[in-house]
């Protein structure tokens, strides 16, 4: 279980000096940090209660931040935590204080790491890097990757849910007169009804299944839609991966893929938004929960998401 009063501890190898640098060593709190890296958190499992899954997801964040802690340091830019929206009961204004926090940081010049939290930070993830688009009147296309086992495009029925954040986004889009650019890798055919297939189709989502992701075979699909957006939000539901490797989320993958093929693409998706010019704004971390955790081990795979997400993101820069 994650130490949530303070996870920013772990192993110092004085004798290496700058070079034998660990997570915990680097990152700042102060508000003046230079732009970065950002970490934020949305400490919720109100959606997933909601969506009837297994509650336990708001002690995310501190878990990601424990299991990163002893990670050793690679990257050159700075680190920042800026803490956590809490959900208590009112899952609509943490999203709301979530999203003006993101696109904050976004406008100091941050890249984001949102700590879920359920994957009702998606929505909030969302709004934010909007927010933070429409601030210039140009025609910015926003795109979402999403790796996941489901879609999440369940309508509110009535209350909005870790199961409804796409198709939130869906409709914001349609009220605005904005394409609606969704990409799902990971997908599985059995935790998703006929019903939300025909809504992805005629959303036009583009998706590939967890039996097909493996080796290149998303490229072609990811090359398409990169081609069309400019500006990229990824994020990463834990449930994505094997139980094997992933016992501690909302609901637990019967096959999942691969956790290696996965960081494979997120460099493969790095070199496409550079190559296509999208600028990459921000990953979050969805459905960690600790509770269902007990060695860690889906809280140090996260963890190694958000590092591969950065190695990938920064290579070039």
């Amino acid at each position: 279980m994650a130490d949530s009063e303070n996870p920013w501890r772990g192993r110092i190898d004085s004798e290496d000096g700058e070079a034998g640098r660990r997570w915990h060593q680097v990152v700042q709190h102060a508000a003046s940090t230079a732009p970065g890296i950002a970490l934020l958190g949305l400490a919720s499992d109100l959606g997933v209660r909601r969506n009837r899954g297994r509650p336990g997801a708001s002690e995310g964040p501190a878990a990601l931040r424990q299991a990163l802690a002893n990670f050793a340091w690679h990257h050159d830019r700075p680190l920042h935590d800026a803490g956590d929206i809490v959900v208590a009961d009112d899952l609509e204004a943490g999203q709301a204080a979530y999203a003006e926090r993101v696109a904050a940081l976004l406008a100091a010049g941050h890249f984001v790491i949102g700590l879920g939290g359920g994957h009702e930070i998606a929505w909030g993830s969302f709004q934010g890097c909007r927010r933070f688009l429409d601030r210039d009147p140009a025609d910015r296309r926003l795109g979402i990757l999403n790796f996941d086992a489901h879609f999440d495009l369940r309508q509110p029925a009535p209350l909005s849910s870790s199961g409804t954040p796409f198709y939130q986004v869906a409709r914001h889009c349609e009220e605005r007169g904005q394409t609606f650019h969704y990409c799902c890798l990971g997908v599985a055919r059995t935790a998703n009804t006929p019903a939300l297939y025909q809504r992805a189709d005629t959303l036009e989502v583009s998706y590939q299944e967890d039996l097909d992701c493996h080796g290149e075979r998303a490229l072609p699909l990811l090359e398409r839609f990169l081609a069309g957006i400019d500006y990229l939000y990824v994020t990463v539901c834990l449930d994505v991966f094997p139980a094997a490797y992933a016992p501690g989320v909302s609901a637990p993958a019967a096959l999942g893929v691969n956790p290696a093929w996965l960081l494979r693409t997120l460099s493969s998706v790095a070199e496409l938004a550079r190559q296509f010019k999208v600028h990459w704004l921000m990953t979050d971390i969805a459905e960690l929960s600790p509770p269902h955790d007990p060695d860690g081990r889906t809280a140090r795979l996260g963890a190694r998401v958000i590092d591969s997400c950065l190695a990938a993101t920064f290579a070039d820069r």
